[in-house]
């Protein structure tokens, strides 16, 4: 899980004013949480999860989510095969169907649908709808893999003051309007940004081991770059991790990693107490 500070960063106090309105509250922020990965296929985690949104009356939250288990899944039975660098979705153009119809469609809608079941009015959308997010190829080596890039957040000012909970599949769009697939951890980072909002990266554990397998209470880029370096922080949570400094230092403020496994922390955070592995700007 990842939050932040309630420092707000000069170069971004223009945004989320609108926002902040629904509470009358200038200094709380929208709270921007991402989810993926195993939470996904346990329906009563994500209903944990949503329960404990729907008791957060005075926060405008956003949902941001990927489901890789899912398109695992899913390109297996359409006969591909998965590749992934450095814990990334290596993408083919072939592969973007299959994949956008598993992030966008089924998972997405199933999410709106498991919270109204809660009495959440959700809203199902991807990166591209509303003018939100633009991209561009994030390398070739990756395919149709998109980099994302904050562009209107009307969209979602809306959305929130009408007191809605969107939830954003992390499916964006070039400028040609071709579709790529976008790492869920770089889209809730852009969303974030978009709106100045705090920032919560939920994932399958209690934050990030050292190389004596112990949870760090904080960890900054020189730490993560030497973890990285002995393999110590490989696989998906090198793309979390990684994911978190950008945020921190464009935010210029920490954030932590935890799990989703206990979504009652995120009341805990929002008061300000620890939990996870907090992530440091660079100074």
């Amino acid at each position: 899980m990842a939050i932040a500070s309630f420092r707000t960063p000069p170069a971004l106090t223009d945004r989320g004013e609108d926002v902040k309105k629904l509470t009358g509250n200038t200094r709380k922020k929208p709270l921007v949480i991402k989810i993926g990965g195993a939470i996904l296929n346990q329906a009563s985690a994500l209903n944990a999860l949503l329960a404990v949104i729907s008791r957060l009356k005075d926060q405008a939250v956003v949902l941001v989510h990927g489901g890789g288990c899912v398109v695992d899944d899913r390109l297996e039975q359409a006969g591909f095969t998965t590749e992934k660098k450095n814990g990334l979705r290596v993408t083919p153009k072939a592969q973007i169907p299959v994949i956008s119809g598993a992030l966008a469609g089924n998972v997405n809608k199933s999410i709106v649908a498991q919270a109204a079941g809660l009495n959440i009015p959700a809203v199902g959308l991807s990166l591209c709808d509303g003018d939100m997010v633009a991209c561009r190829l994030a390398a070739p080596e990756l395919g149709a893999v998109g980099k994302p890039l904050p562009r209107s957040s009307k969209l979602l000012d809306t959305l929130l003051l009408g007191r809605f909970l969107p939830v954003i599949a992390s499916i964006g769009a070039l400028d040609n309007g071709e579709l790529v697939n976008v790492n869920a951890d770089d889209a809730a980072v852009v969303i974030c940004q978009l709106l100045n909002a705090e920032l919560l990266l939920l994932t399958d554990v209690n934050g990030v081991k050292d190389a004596q397998n112990q949870y760090l209470k904080t960890l900054n880029s020189c730490q993560a770059g030497q973890l990285i370096e002995q393999g110590v922080i490989a696989g998906g949570m090198t793309a979390k991790v990684n994911a978190a400094l950008k945020a921190a230092n464009q935010l210029r403020r920490s954030i932590a990693v935890a799990s989703w496994q206990s979504p009652e922390q995120i009341i805990h955070l929002l008061n300000g107490d620890g939990a996870g592995t907090r992530i440091q700007p660079d100074s």
